[in-house]
């Protein structure tokens, strides 16, 4: 079985090799386009709506967009951007110059709970990892996501209903309903799921019942 710290690993690898390639842009952390990245984050965004100065992970940073994101539509709360590579949070730290009350990190020691933990496009990229152990990497890494939070967690992933002539072998195509029959058992019943946008993805949000 690959180990969690060599699956994260060859991620690492790989997505600074983007980040070398295109820079801080959404091709950078190997989405098509900006727009789809800014559709992804107001999925996200549902679970703190309402709430600007709620704080906030988020796990799998990249560049610091979704930090630009909100911090441009109003949230002030405290905001911490993890990356597994010190590549990315130091290319966070460049992108995001100015933005007060953000602060970046690529240990994950240096995390302490927060109102809500977010993930954004950390499940998509498997490599050459079989299928079995990405499964079993994926509900692992949920639960660290869902254990730095105090309010509740959200992550999204592609999705098992993508056109299956479409769909690439490097890539992981979550089942939704699987997802959300975890997150229900183990997390609790205030669970949504989001799969009525036009990406070929889905949005689960958690809310941590007081």
């Amino acid at each position: 079985m690959t180990t969690d710290h060599e699956l994260r690993e060859r991620v690492r690898r790989y997505y600074e090799g983007r980040l070398r390639e295109y820079g801080a842009t959404a091709r950078g952390v190997d989405w098509k386009s900006e727009s789809s990245q800014q559709l992804r984050f107001e999925q996200l965004e549902r679970l703190w709506q309402g709430d600007p100065d709620a704080s906030l992970i988020d796990y799998g940073c990249g560049y610091g967009a979704l930090a630009a994101y909100i911090r441009g539509r109003g949230h002030r709360g405290p905001y911490t951007g993890f990356d597994v590579s010190g590549d990315m949070a130091a290319a966070a730290v460049r992108h995001t110059e100015g933005l007060a009350g953000c602060r970046w990190t690529s240990d994950r020691e240096e995390l302490r709970p927060a109102d809500y933990a977010v993930a954004s496009g950390i499940f998509n990229v498997k490599l050459d990892a079989a299928e079995d152990d990405w499964r079993a990497y994926v509900r692992r890494t949920i639960a660290d996501l869902a254990s730095l939070a105090t309010r509740g967690f959200a992550f999204n992933a592609l999705t098992s209903y993508s056109d299956r002539d479409k769909q690439r072998p490097d890539l992981h195509y979550a089942d939704p309903l699987e997802l959300f029959d975890h997150c229900q058992r183990v997390y609790g019943r205030f669970v949504a799921l989001a799969h009525d946008y036009p990406l070929y993805e889905f949005t689960m949000l958690v809310r941590i019942a007081p």
